[in-house]
């Protein structure tokens, strides 16, 4: 099970920040998730920000981020004594990761609550990203049940 869970974190995290980055190119939102990891990880090393450097920081830092969400979820499962692909399982664990995002980690990163530094929208572009996240999440886990 804790296969399924990194194979589910990383297809997820990869479809999430590729559907992310494509619509802030394309002028769909305001953020791309690769950009926001990486410049995190760009201030933390003391790096000077160029969206360039940003982006290749960013994708390692937002696959290894959510592989460890996966992994968690295939712990977490087995300890609770939880069917992994249960749907209202998986929802309520991709809801507590949108308000883990918006009030710890867009704060953390730099962005204010809810990320509002970044759009008075970003709140609702998270919740879009996170569904794609979980239905992703749970395609991959249906495969492995």
């Amino acid at each position: 099970m804790i296969f399924a869970g990194f194979l589910s974190g990383l297809i997820a995290g990869l479809s999430m920040g590729l559907m992310s980055h494509a619509g802030y190119r394309e002028g769909f939102l305001k953020s791309s998730l690769f950009i926001i990891d990486g410049s995190f990880a760009l201030k933390v090393l003391g790096l000077p920000y160029d969206e360039r450097r940003a982006v290749l920081f960013g994708v390692p830092v937002h696959l290894a981020t959510s592989v460890s969400f996966g992994i968690a979820y295939a712990v977490l499962t087995q300890v609770l004594n939880v069917v992994p692909t249960n749907i209202s399982s998986v929802a309520v664990y991709i809801f507590v990761l949108w308000l883990s995002m918006l009030f710890i980690a867009l704060p953390i990163a730099g962005h204010g609550l809810v990320g509002r530094r970044l759009s008075a929208f970003t709140w609702f572009e998270q919740f879009l990203l996170h569904v794609i996240f979980g239905l992703s999440f749970l395609g991959i886990l249906y495969i492995f049940e």
